[in-house]
């Protein structure tokens, strides 16, 4: 009787750190298919539905418009370095360093911040950030402040691309971010 609660004991620990370790792979994943742009690892790994949470801005997707949000980063060139995977609490907790051509206009080149990934069904359903340990919120919101109101002066057409999400809105925002930088040159 005692080695057949032996392996059962065994059969759960096993059970349970492949679990782990898929989950992990996961989230591994996720950040490969950032890394490299390729989206399809990205889809791949989301459930059908995927809830972000980063600051007070709750948003849903389907894996379709998820792809909008993937091809906005992207026009920023983002590098991205996975630091850790931690599993505390039963919470899976990545570490991630982000840096892009928008942190750096912003003053808060690279972004290191920590994320809390859930799954369900064996796939990626909730994304939340944690903290971003190294970010200077005040510097942040005053080159955002500034740039938008130089924008709205200086270049009414592009007024609003802050708050584009699209990729027409990202290449906005570059597009001011180039401006900005070049008003000093003329």
């Amino acid at each position: 009787m005692k080695n057949i609660f032996l392996i059962f004991i065994l059969i759960l620990i096993i059970g349970c750190s492949n679990k782990q370790n898929l989950e992990s792979e996961l989230i591994r994943t996720y950040y490969k298919g950032f890394k490299t742009s390729n989206y399809q690892l990205v889809k791949n790994v989301l459930s059908d539905s995927l809830t972000t949470v980063y600051g007070g801005y709750t948003t849903h997707f389907t894996q379709e418009s998820y792809y909008k949000q993937f091809k906005w980063d992207s026009v920023f060139k983002p590098e991205y370095e996975l630091i850790s995977i931690d599993y505390i609490d039963e919470k899976y907790i990545a570490t991630v360093s982000i840096s892009c051509s928008k942190f750096k206009f912003l003053k808060n080149n690279p972004l290191t911040c920590s994320y809390q990934f859930l799954f369900q069904s064996g796939k990626t359903s909730k994304i939340e950030e944690l903290d971003c340990s190294n970010v200077n919120w005040k510097v942040w919101a005053k080159e955002v402040d500034t740039l938008v109101n130089w924008i709205k002066i200086n270049h009414p057409e592009l007024d609003g691309f802050v708050n584009n999400l699209s990729m027409k809105g990202a290449q906005n925002y570059l597009k001011a971010i180039e401006l900005y930088k070049n008003r000093e040159i003329n």
